[in-house]
């Protein structure tokens, strides 16, 4: 077999999944927005249309997103309080974090239907902040689970190395310790992009061009899409 061969199959492995889709269509929907942004100034046709397709990508991905809460109230469930969790702040930020996803799904529903019309929503624009609030808590509270879950492996890691040899540490342990490293910064960029999106007046709410929403995302998407090929090719 071809390494392009093989690419592909594990490309359509990946995008035979919700998650792995998702993934790519965040890719293409923000790579369309850093074009538009780029193109802004000295191409306005070709931004608008670039902007477009951005916006129909976007669209696709929040209408698939109406079905989340079934799965995300089957894992909040399964969670409970955290017991599985190796410390109490751990368990705390997980179970805030479940809360606050279970009420940002229904909020995130009735922006959908105002923005589309089918149900006459008072105050939208109050909906679409208060929808903006609760996406920059879920990613702050992930990023703060997955920085906290970083330093209790680097911790284990530190004892490992001074009980053994250098040589004798796990390579595997290693590779997924590198791999949320990554994704601290890749949970960094989505923060810095869902508070954008807040009020003006509310920390760097719409204070980021087109361009620089583009560029966050399209990073974020990229580094997304690599960890889900690196964690395949760890579990080989």
């Amino acid at each position: 077999m071809t390494s392009t061969t093989k690419f592909i199959n594990e490309f359509c492995d990946i995008i035979d999944s919700y998650g792995g889709r998702d993934k790519v269509m965040k890719a293409l929907c923000y790579s369309a927005k850093l074009v538009a942004g780029y193109h802004a100034k000295h191409n306005p046709d070709l931004a608008k249309r670039y902007a477009i397709a951005s916006s129909k990508i976007s669209g696709a991905r929040a209408t698939l997103r109406l079905i989340d809460d079934i799965p995300m109230i089957q894992y909040a469930l399964e969670y409970g309080l955290g017991d599985k969790e190796p410390d109490r702040i751990m368990a705390m930020l997980g179970v805030t974090a479940n809360i606050v996803d279970l009420l940002y799904y229904p909020i995130e529903k009735i922006c959908w239907l105002s923005e589309h019309k089918i149900v006459d929503v008072r105050h939208a624009d109050n909906w679409d902040n208060l929808n903006s609030v609760f996406w920059v808590l879920s990613v702050y509270l992930n990023l703060m689970r997955t920085l906290r879950n970083f330093w209790l492996n680097q911790e284990k890691l530190n004892q490992s190395h001074k009980l053994t040899a250098a040589t004798n540490i796990d390579t595997k342990a290693m590779a997924k310790h590198r791999l949320e490293l990554i994704s601290i910064v890749r949970i960094s960029l989505d923060f810095v992009h869902a508070a954008s999106t807040l009020p003006k007046g509310y920390l760097w709410g719409g204070k980021l061009s087109t361009f620089q929403v583009g560029a966050i995302g399209t990073l974020s998407a990229g580094l997304g899409i690599y960890q889900i090929f690196a964690k395949r090719k760890l579990n080989k």
